[in-house]
């Protein structure tokens, strides 16, 4: 077993990473590659503006939107999430994830360990 408060692990700044678009990202990983092969969490914050390029994943993911109000698309659709919605993306479907441009937003990331491509 191991127990895990988020409180406890450094938020990394993520915005100098080529996926990432607009104001700042932060990431906390909770559960990576080295702790979990099957599954791996984290939280993700985006501060207005802030978001993720179009891009695919090799496994399904999973958003739970925990603070703020974000934005969430597919090539064919986008929407506005609140907390306490969760987003669901199949592996191989292209999106987009992150805060609107006057809210920040914050969601828990939950996929397989898996490669990202945009």
């Amino acid at each position: 077993m191991k127990v895990i408060n988020p409180a406890d692990v450094e938020p990394r700044v993520a915005t100098d990473q080529p996926l990432f678009t607009g104001g700042e990202v932060k990431a906390r990983f909770l559960i990576g590659r080295d702790d979990a092969r099957e599954l791996g969490m984290g939280i993700m914050s985006f501060g207005p503006g802030g978001r993720t390029k179009m891009h695919t994943h090799t496994s399904e993911q999973i958003l739970f939107i925990t603070e703020g109000k974000g934005l969430v698309g597919t090539e064919s659709e986008e929407m506005v999430v609140t907390p306490g919605m969760v987003v669901f993306f199949p592996a191989g479907e292209k999106h987009f994830h992150g805060a609107t441009a006057d809210s920040p937003v914050s969601h828990l990331t939950i996929a397989p360990p898996h490669k990202t491509e945009f």
